[in-house]
C-alpha cells in the first residue's frame, strides 16, 4: 500500500472532537454537532473534500478507560469520510492544559484583560507537553507532502514540535480568537518560545488585520522579522474610521530565510443553511408562536456564553438603565437572554455567572409584574434550529462584547432577518464589525454610549431597519463561509506552489 493512501494530505489539529458523543444500550454513539453553522461543520467539510482528511483532538479519558480507548475513530457523515485521532488526556492534563494555562494565563491577555492574568497555577510544561502530543499524532498521519492546519492558542506550541520531526511538511495556523498588541502580549512571561513556534508555520491566518499586524508588531519586537509589502483592506473589511479599522494589511514576513504568509480574512457565516432551517414547517410554525407569545413587545436578543469578555454584565446593566430612565418601555420591551453557562470545573467564569444570575434577578424584581417579565435568561446551550425562529422574529439583536475575535452571532441574526426590519446593535471591539458599519455600533466600556445605542434601536422606524437589514444582508451573503472556504483553499494552493518551488531549488513547477 502506497504513502499517499495510508497517510492524509490534510491534518486538522482542534482541540475539539468534531462530533458529539451519547451513549445508547452502552454503545458509544457519534452525532452531529446541536450548532451546524458554527466554525466546526465548515472545518468537517475541509476533511471530507480532502484525498484522505484527519482530524486530532482531545479527549479526558480516566485511568480505568484507557485500557480499552479506542484512539482512531473514524467518521462518516454528510461531511464525507474522515478520520478522528482522538489525543487521551487525564483529568489533571485537561485542567492544567485548558482550564487553567489556557483560560486563566492566555486569555486574558488575548482579550486585554491584563489584570486577571494569572500565572500562579499555569504549568507550562504540561501545555508543552499536551501540544507534542498534538504534534506527533499530526506528523503520523500527514503525508510528505502533505498540510497540518492548526488552530487556535491551544495549540500555539505545536508548529515548533511538528517542524522538529517534519522539517518540510506545511503548516498552516489559523487564530481565532482576538491577538493583541505587543505591550499587552509580551506580559506573557513564555512570549519568545510562543512567537518562535509560531514563525515556524508557512500560513498565519486571522480573522481582520488589526490582529495580524498586532502579530507582526509583535514579531518584529521580539525577533526582528522582516515585514513585507503591505496591500490594502479589501471589502467588505473597513480601512478607516473604525475602532479595529486597518488601512493595509501585511502579507508576508520572513525569519531566518523562510517567508511565511500572513492573511487577515474573517470567517462568513451560511445563510442558505439559516434560509432553509427557516422554510421548514416546523419553524414557520414556531415563528408565528414566538410572535404570538411577544405579541405587541418590542423583542431584543442577545446569544452568547458566560465570559467576561463577552459582556453580559454591561449588557444587563444598560437594560436596567434603560428601564429606569423610560418608564414609558416597561411592559413595552423584552429580552431574551441567552447565556451559555460554562464547565463546572472553568471556575475562572463563576464569578461572571453568579452576577449576570444576581442581575438579572434585581431586574427582573424591580421591574417584573404578574404579567410581564422583562428578561428571560437561559443559561443552557439551545441549538441552533430552535435559536434561528428566535433571531427571525427578534425586532434588536444586542451583541455587545468587550473583546470578541469575530462573533458569528452577528452575522445568524442578519441571515434569519432574511433582509426584514431588524436592528444590529454590535461592540465596536468584536472583529466582525468592520464588516459591517450599518450596525449600530457601540461602545461597551461606555455607559452613555451603550445607552445611546439601545435607544436608537428601539426608537429607529421600520424604514431605517430595513434598509440597514438590506446592507447587512448583502455583506453576509456576499461573503459568506463558501467564500471563506475558497479563499482559504487559494491560499494552500499557492503554498503548495511555493514548497514546491523551494524544494526543487526555485524552479516554478507550473503544473502543481
Amino acid at each position: 500500500m502506497s504513502d499517499k493512501i495510508k497517510k492524509s494530505d490534510l491534518v486538522i489539529l482542534y482541540h475539539r472532537q468534531p462530533y458529539e458523543e451519547e451513549v445508547k444500550n452502552g454503545k458509544t454513539v457519534f452525532k452531529e454537532n446541536k450548532s451546524p453553522n458554527g466554525i466546526v461543520p465548515t472545518l468537517k467539510s475541509f476533511c471530507g473534500n480532502a484525498e484522505k482528511g484527519s482530524w486530532v483532538a482531545w479527549k479526558q479519558v480516566n485511568a480505568r478507560e484507557q485500557a480499552k480507548f479506542n484512539r482512531s475513530v473514524q467518521i462518516n457523515d454528510e461531511h464525507g469520510d474522515y478520520e478522528v485521532i482522538r489525543i487521551a488526556l487525564t483529568a489533571e492534563q485537561v485542567k492544567s492544559f485548558y482550564h487553567v494555562t489556557s483560560k486563566v494565563a492566555f486569555w486574558p491577555i488575548l482579550h486585554t484583560f491584563p489584570w486577571l492574568f494569572s500565572t500562579e497555577e499555569a504549568d507550562w510544561d504540561v501545555f508543552k507537553e499536551v501540544n507534542r502530543l498534538f504534534a506527533e499524532a499530526a506528523c503520523e498521519q500527514v503525508s510528505d507532502d502533505g498540510l497540518i492546519w492548526i488552530h487556535d492558542y491551544n495549540l500555539w506550541m505545536a508548529p515548533h514540535f511538528i517542524r522538529k520531526i517534519k522539517p518540510n511538511v506545511r503548516i498552516a495556523f489559523f487564530h481565532h480568537t482576538p491577538f493583541p498588541a505587543a505591550d499587552v502580549f509580551n506580559i506573557l512571561p513564555w512570549r519568545e518560545e510562543i512567537v518562535d513556534s509560531l514563525l515556524q508555520t508557512d500560513l498565519l491566518g486571522f480573522h481582520i488585520p488589526r490582529y495580524s499586524e498586532n502579530f507582526c508588531g509583535v514579531a518584529r519586537a521580539l525577533r526582528g522579522v522582516e515585514l513585507g509589502e503591505k496591500e490594502p483592506v479589501e471589502p467588505p473589511l473597513v480601512s478607516s474610521g473604525m475602532a479595529l479599522s486597518e488601512p493595509s494589511v501585511t502579507k508576508s514576513i520572513k525569519h531566518n530565510g523562510r517567508t511565511i504568509m500572513v492573511d487577515a480574512w474573517p470567517i462568513g457565516t451560511n445563510p442558505t443553511l439559516i434560509k432553509e432551517y427557516l422554510s421548514r414547517y416546523d419553524a414557520g410554525e414556531r415563528v408565528a408562536q414566538i410572535k404570538n407569545e411577544i405579541g405587541d413587545q418590542h423583542f431584543i436578543i442577545s446569544v452568547g456564553r458566560v465570559d467576561y469578555t463577552k459582556g453580559a454584565k454591561q449588557l444587563l446593566e444598560a437594560f436596567q438603565r434603560l428601564l429606569a430612565r423610560r418608564p414609558e418601555l416597561r411592559g413595552k420591551v423584552k429580552l431574551m437572554l441567552v447565556c451559555a453557562a460554562a464547565a463546572k470545573n472553568m471556575t475562572i467564569y463563576q464569578k461572571a455567572q453568579k452576577e449576570i444570575e444576581r442581575l438579572v434577578g434585581a431586574i427582573n424584581g424591580e421591574y417584573g409584574t404578574l404579567g410581564w417579565t422583562p428578561i428571560m435568561l437561559s443559561m443552557r446551550p439551545i441549538p441552533f434550529a430552535e435559536l434561528v425562529p428566535y433571531f427571525r422574529v427578534a425586532d434588536t439583536c444586542w451583541i455587545t462584547p468587550i473583546r470578541d475575535g469575530l462573533n458569528l452571532v452577528a452575522k445568524e441574526y442578519i441571515a434569519a432577518k432574511q433582509g426584514g426590519p431588524g436592528a444590529l446593535v454590535l461592540s465596536e471591539f468584536a472583529g466582525v464589525a468592520v464588516e459591517m458599519p450599518d450596525a449600530i455600533l457601540t461602545n461597551p466600556y461606555s455607559a452613555q454610549s451603550m445607552d445611546e445605542a439601545i435607544d436608537r434601536a428601539v426608537d429607529m422606524s421600520k424604514e431605517e431597519r430595513l434598509e440597514r437589514s438590506q446592507s447587512l444582508l448583502n455583506t453576509v451573503e456576499k461573503w459568506d463561509i463558501n467564500f471563506w472556504s475558497d479563499h482559504v483553499l487559494k491560499l494552500f494552493n499557492q503554498l503548495k506552489k511555493s514548497k514546491l518551488r523551494a524544494l526543487k531549488g526555485g524552479k516554478a513547477d507550473e503544473a502543481a
